[in-house]
């Protein structure tokens, strides 16, 4: 670091205020359902499913903001918010072919960003079966609000 240097930073966050908002938890809550479904199945134990747990925050541009300044090191120059499209490679108007490949495409990406998670709690021997369970749900959800 230096003096009157720059600092750019991008974080998992929220558009409302309200910390309650569901906005950031969609998608985490439908990785719940599938593991849910595995115990179901018998593939999981319940104890470890309950025993499982992703401790995370979105915090909204509001309280980034009252944080850093609260701390006083540093200055915002500039705070945007911007949306990420879970598949940017499709667009708003899907036909069913396109919402198959919307629901592939997002729980792709998804297991990038979980399956380091499950694979340190759960083991190898259920992650196949629970993004393709995942990919399954985000179908039937996104085929659900066509």
């Amino acid at each position: 670091m230096v003096n009157g240097g720059r600092m750019v930073l991008t974080i998992l966050g929220r558009r409302s205020d309200d910390p309650c908002s569901k906005e950031c938890t969609y998608v985490w809550n439908l990785l719940a359902m599938a593991l849910n479904d595995m115990v179901s199945e018998g593939l999981i134990d319940e104890e470890q499913l309950d025993s499982f747990n992703i401790p995370q925050y979105t915090p909204c541009a509001k309280e980034v903001r009252n944080e850093v300044e609260k701390e006083g090191s540093f200055e915002i120059d500039c705070l945007e918010v911007s949306e990420v499209n879970w598949d940017a490679s499709t667009n708003n108007s899907l036909d069913s072919s396109e919402k198959d490949s919307q629901g592939i495409n997002m729980g792709k990406r998804m297991r990038v960003v979980a399956e380091p998670l499950l694979l340190s709690h759960f083991g190898e021997s259920m992650i196949e079966e629970v993004f393709v369970s995942y990919t399954n749900i985000i179908m039937n959800q996104t085929l659900q609000d066509k």
